[in-house]
């Protein structure tokens, strides 16, 4: 998955620039290689070369102020990489404002890890386009366990679907998630046992027997993904219609992820796996969903993941209690300072199912999600501070989390379930959001 870049010069260029021009141009291609396909260059108001993605600006001259029909008429994003530290030139800042000002969509990155993020972006946003295809599992979403609270999601919606692949180009394919189960349940245990003898999955409480189980929904899942073909994502409706499986798919998730590099989204939600697929690709940072309980939603929070009472600390206001399914939430094992398979915890879940228990490291991280309608992105800078614990509750270890302005938070956050990025990577998904012309509703 790479950006196809069509480098573009100016004509009025003397010897020297066009030297300095071959030069630039070569550093950018071993910094950039990774990430980026360079087409042959042409000359602003030629046609650019088929298949390009975007315009990359090696140099930029005075004549930049000289052609704005031409540039307009690419109708393409715009990079300017014209330092010979594989960033933007200080010297460039007024070109790239002016730029703007005619309209263009122009990235002017300070470090080559911001110019990657605009790239692999770009990149994503063009897989998107040329139909991605994403693997959903349900039968009858809504109307299974817990209907007054899943019936609420907009993911199930046909209006979401088709705005979804209109907006992005991508195609969400469904098939039956009790006809996989019972593709599962006719998996031998030697077939289990011979793909998954090598999982090494840390594991307590859990017997040999439920990891079969979870071997033969991974070898049933697989098997569909190879009849789809393409498959960049998939999900399951696995808690609203738990009675159609033995087990959860949480170990099936991580083990599509790491054999097969497949993003994957809990409860069969859509949009979860789209803001997943899009802001892992570009940013390539760990990154999970968890359902998050604001203190100032109060018992309305305690009362689902029935507890009595959050953590006694200072500034309850600005902080949210991040669980899942019991535990901080499902992330893959390449993700997390820890990271064991326990029983399960839901009530709705077969009694033989699993779930992860996992930790991000604590410290900076950023909180994500699209909204319904797929023209914003929310954008949360917080922190996890610490992990606590509620024994006999449907929150056995949760991440305490911290952000600047709780209310703020409660006006304006779009979903319960939302994504959790390692670090501070608000500037970098302010760029990503303008490769895909999404406002930032930065909280």
């Amino acid at each position: 998955m790479k950006a196809v870049l069509a480098p573009v010069y100016f004509s009025e260029w003397n010897e020297r620039e066009q030297n300095e021009y071959r030069e630039q141009l070569e550093r950018l291609q071993e910094y950039y290689g990774d990430v980026a396909e360079f087409l042959p260059s042409v000359a602003v108001g030629e046609p650019l070369p088929k298949g390009a993605d975007a315009v990359v600006f090696v140099q930029l001259l005075f004549a930049a102020f000289r052609h704005d029909e031409e540039l307009k008429a690419y109708g393409l994003p715009m990079v300017v990489l014209t330092s010979r530290f594989g960033t933007v030139e200080m010297w460039d800042w007024e070109i790239v404002t002016y730029l703007r000002d005619l309209g263009l969509t122009v990235f002017s990155p300070y470090s080559i890890e911001m110019g990657k993020v605009v790239l692999r972006a770009i990149a994503v946003r063009n897989t998107l386009k040329k139909g991605a295809r994403f693997l959903m599992f349900q039968d009858s979403p809504g109307e299974g366990m817990q209907a007054n609270i899943f019936k609420k999601f907009y993911w199930w919606e046909q209006q979401s679907v088709d705005k979804m692949e209109e907006y992005f180009g991508c195609k969400l394919i469904f098939r039956s998630w009790k006809a996989v189960n019972e593709r599962a349940r006719a998996v031998s245990d030697s077939e289990a046992e011979a793909v998954s003898g090598d999982w090494a999955v840390h594991c307590e409480g859990v017997r040999p027997a439920q990891l079969l189980q979870s071997a033969k929904l991974y070898l049933a899942i697989k098997e569909v993904i190879d009849e789809v073909g393409g498959v960049e994502g998939v999900g399951a409706n696995c808690l609203n219609e738990s009675f159609h499986c033995d087990t959860t798919p949480c170990l099936v998730w991580n083990m599509l992820f790491e054999r097969d590099g497949i993003i994957w989204a809990c409860e069969g939600d859509t949009l979860t796996l789209l803001t997943t697929f899009v802001l892992y690709r570009a940013l390539e940072k760990p990154i999970m969903m968890t359902n998050l309980y604001p203190f100032l939603v109060g018992m309305a929070a305690l009362a689902h993941e029935r507890i009595e009472h959050f953590p006694d600390i200072p500034d309850p206001d600005n902080h949210a209690l991040g669980v899942h399914c019991g535990y901080f939430g499902f992330a893959p094992r390449s993700f997390c300072t820890e990271w064991t398979l326990r029983p399960k915890v839901l009530a709705i879940v077969n009694d033989e199912a699993t779930m992860v228990d996992c930790r991000f490291p604590t410290g900076p991280v950023t909180l994500a999600k699209i909204y319904p309608g797929f023209k914003k992105l929310s954008v949360i800078r917080a922190e996890i501070e610490e992990y606590v614990q509620y024994p006999g509750s449907d929150a056995l270890n949760g991440a305490l989390i911290r952000y600047a302005d709780g209310h703020r938070v409660m006006d304006e956050l779009c979903s319960h379930h939302s994504m959790i990025i390692q670090g501070d990577v608000a500037p970098q998904l302010r760029q990503v959001a303008r490769v895909f012309g999404w406002e930032v509703a930065q909280l």
